[in-house]
C-alpha cells in the first residue's frame, strides 16, 4: 500500500494572492520555483547559496503560501509546484514568473560569458 502523505498546505480555494506574491518575491525562492519547473525534486537537491536550515525555511514559506506541495516518502520530502491550483486561482501568474525568472537567468549567464569591451 503506497499512501501519500503531504505536509500541511492551504487548500486551493484558500490561496491568497498577497501571500503567493510575497513568497515569490525572494530571489532564493525564485530559484527554487525555477528548479521545480521541470518537475518534483527532493528538498535537499536544490543547489542554493544558503545553509540547509535557510533552504528549509524558504521551502516552508513556499509551501505555506500554496506555491508548492511537499509529500513525505519514507524519510525523504519531495517538493513540487502546485501548477494546476495556481493556474486556476491566478491564471498566467506562475507562467509569467517562470518566464521572467528564466529570462533573467539567461541574461545573467550571458553577461558572465561575454568578453569585456576594452575599447568602447
Amino acid at each position: 500500500m503506497n499512501e501519500m502523505s503531504y505536509l500541511p498546505m492551504p487548500d486551493a480555494a484558500e490561496l491568497e494572492l498577497p501571500r503567493v506574491l510575497e513568497a515569490l518575491g525572494d530571489p532564493v525562492r525564485l530559484q527554487i520555483v525555477a528548479a521545480l519547473a521541470d518537475g518534483e525534486r527532493p528538498c535537499g537537491s536544490f543547489p542554493l547559496p544558503v545553509s540547509d536550515s535557510t533552504r528549509s525555511h524558504h521551502l516552508r514559506i513556499l509551501r505555506e503560501s500554496g506555491v508548492t506541495r511537499t509529500r513525505a516518502v519514507g524519510t525523504q520530502r519531495i517538493v513540487s509546484l502546485r501548477t494546476d491550483d495556481l493556474q486556476r486561482r491566478f491564471p498566467g501568474l506562475l507562467q509569467s514568473v517562470l518566464a521572467s525568472t528564466l529570462e533573467s537567468a539567461r541574461g545573467i549567464m550571458g553577461r558572465h560569458h561575454e568578453q569585456p569591451q576594452l575599447f568602447p
